[in-house]
């Protein structure tokens, strides 16, 4: 037999105690939030009839989670960083925005202060001798279409191992391998120097994996390049393009594929290419503009405040 308690008032009298509610003190929208995210868990208990066995086991997996470090990797695997972005984007929609370049998460795996190079960067430090030469360049518009100069690029990406710099467990790779800072130049360019990526998967022991493997997923991704662009009047860009040909270009356990992010990648080995871009051999080329969307009343209405890792 099933007991449903759950719209009983003596339940709803304590979920108002133990959010704080029926007291002066705290944050108003705290209370707010924890109120309906314990009623919500109060009512799936109910509705689900979860266990106290069931119940003790996801304790015990938020334990583990938090002790690997893996929140921010669970949270785009269970698509909350995708919908999050799907609300952005239904409020753009609604506002009449249009955005050029399509947002897309930006992942965990952020790090401030990388150096600062203007028009023209190399992104890698040459250690990984797997790692084969990419040039990528483009322009970065403004909402009226014009090139921005002095328009500011972060980009950071994963070596041929999937691991990148200062979250490397293999210790191989050096402070800001793979990270840099790019401003373009007077005609709104940027341009970068570095090795084809390559995809990662979830720590095959650990947590998040875990889950997905227990709802029959998988935990892994297709190479891809991050990207933050900032430019004054305009709206800070998260996004991110997959390489294109990666076989999993379009089954990213993070849902970060959007339509407009997968630019071709071209192999150039004729001499005449090698030659202009001042490399030692054949190299991929990847070419792809940006396009900003304008502040909204003079403010950026979806500038996301988290945590991230400063070096």
């Amino acid at each position: 037999m099933t007991t449903h308690i759950f719209n009983t008032p003596e339940v709803q009298d304590f979920l108002r105690m133990a959010s704080g509610l029926t007291q002066p003190g705290g944050d108003a929208r705290a209370k707010q939030i924890v109120h309906r995210l314990l009623s919500d868990l109060f009512k799936a208990i109910d509705d689900l009839d979860i266990t106290s066995d069931e119940y003790w086991a996801g304790i015990a997996y938020l334990n583990t989670l938090g002790a690997r470090s893996e929140a921010g990797l669970l949270s785009p695997g269970l698509g909350l960083d995708r919908f999050l972005d799907m609300r952005m984007d239904a409020k753009d929609a609604a506002l009449g925005i249009e955005n050029g370049t399509p947002r897309t998460i930006e992942g965990p795996l952020y790090v401030a202060g990388a150096p600062e190079a203007t028009g023209f960067a190399r992104l890698d430090d040459g250690s990984d001798k797997a790692g084969h030469t990419l040039i990528m360049h483009g322009t970065v518009h403004g909402a009226d279409g014009k090139p921005l100069p002095n328009a500011k690029v972060e980009v950071w990406h994963a070596n041929t191992k999937g691991f990148y710099s200062h979250f490397d467990p293999t210790g191989e790779q050096q402070g800001f391998n793979m990270r840099r800072t790019i401003i373009t130049d007077a005609q709104g360019r940027y341009k970068f120097q570095s090795i084809v990526p390559k995809g990662y998967g979830c720590p095959p022991d650990g947590p998040t994996q875990a889950l997905l493997t227990t709802l029959g997923r998988h935990g892994n991704r297709p190479a891809h390049i991050h990207f933050f662009v900032t430019a004054d009047g305009h709206r800070k860009l998260t996004t991110q393009i997959n390489i294109d040909g990666d076989p999993l270009v379009n089954d990213d356990f993070a849902y970060a594929t959007r339509e407009g992010l997968v630019p071709p990648l071209v192999e150039r080995t004729d001499a005449a290419s090698i030659k202009a871009q001042g490399v030692d051999g054949p190299f991929a080329e990847i070419v792809f503009d940006f396009t900003l969307s304008a502040l909204v009343n003079g403010v950026d209405n979806q500038l996301v405040d988290r945590p991230r890792l400063a070096a």
